[in-house]
């Protein structure tokens, strides 16, 4: 390490021990690893593993003129990516038509932790730093997010000592057993956004839709409610819509913690359908649908354990209904 750049460390070492001293340790290194993502110039290559499988992405970061533009895709298989211009996001799919989303965020919580207020998120989670080690060949500090509740997952971050920057994320259940992980294999920071990034800026990518416009139904309260959801967890949004491709009419309902977001669909069951229950697992993602004694249709899918989802699928009941 060269002389200027240990200088140029130790300097921000001690400035941000001073900070260190008001906000408290941890959430320091979440401040430093949301202004590194604000800031920087980069290019990251992921690898996604679940169960078994390896998912690689590239994630690249760059500001033109006042403009943010992230690009997203994955690497193996078919082509699917993604482009953020400020907070529209687009979705591009080999297997179907892209679009785009006014007021939209990136898929996946390695990317919504670098933007979500750390308020949000320490709400429900304890922040403890847990020591450091090496991601990439580079120093990272490692700083664990503990639920405060029983029912979702815990998270271990590696954040480069020297940039700030998430390098590895790993998902862990209760047991602390891991989950999901996401790491980093090959990082470049640099002054400049790279030269495609200036390619997408002037692109010409689907038309910004709302998600008004997308789900014109308005809000409207459903004629059943979650008996149970896990404490922290708030209904954000409900609606009634169709499901793409089979065009089935389905109530729709959304909750959150702010980090992890719970999707509620109930249908009538084909006639003929007898009572059951379904559990499909996708990395740190569960999908439990079943069918009630009444023939109703209940999935309820998240980034969630499978008790978690199992429990709220079968707390949905008929809402009272007031005389």
């Amino acid at each position: 390490m060269s002389g200027l750049r240990a200088v140029v460390l130790a300097l921000a070492w001690t400035l941000s021990s001073s900070v260190m001293a008001e906000t408290g340790p941890a959430e320091t290194l979440l401040q430093q690893m949301q202004q590194a993502y604000r800031q920087l110039n980069f290019e990251l290559t992921l690898v996604e593993s679940s169960q078994g499988q390896l998912e690689p992405k590239r994630l690249t970061r760059g500001h033109l003129n006042g403009q943010v533009i992230t690009h997203l895709t994955h690497l193996n298989g078919r082509p699917r990516e993604y482009v953020q211009r400020d907070d529209e996001v687009s979705f591009l799919d080999a297997s179907h038509d892209g679009y785009t989303l006014k007021r939209s965020r990136l898929p996946g919580l390695f990317n919504r932790l670098q933007l979500m207020p750390l308020t949000e998120l320490l709400a429900h989670y304890d922040a403890v730093i847990a020591g450091r080690s090496r991601v990439l060949g580079r120093v990272a500090q490692v700083v664990r997010l503990v639920p405060r509740a029983d029912h979702y997952y815990g998270y271990v971050l590696w954040l480069d000592q020297e940039s700030g920057l998430l390098l590895k994320l790993d998902t862990l259940d209760k047991d602390a057993g891991l989950v999901e992980q996401s790491m980093g294999v090959a990082l470049r920071i640099s002054e400049e956004p790279a030269t495609f990034l200036r390619e997408l800026k002037a692109a010409s990518l689907p038309p910004a839709m709302s998600l008004a416009e997308v789900y014109p139904a308005p809000q409207q309260p459903l004629p059943w409610q979650a008996g149970w959801l896990p404490r922290g967890f708030e209904v954000k949004s409900q609606d009634k819509h169709k499901l793409p491709v089979t065009e089935q009419p389905v109530d729709y309902l959304m909750a959150s913690n702010g980090v992890v977001d719970i999707s509620v669909y109930v249908a009538q069951a084909a006639a003929g359908t007898e009572p059951q229950q379904q559990l499909v697992r996708q990395g740190a993602t569960h999908l439990v649908s079943l069918v009630s004694p009444a023939r109703v249709e209940i999935t309820v899918v998240g980034d969630i354990p499978a008790e978690t989802a199992r429990r709220i699928a079968e707390s949905i009941q008929p809402r009272a209904v007031k005389p």
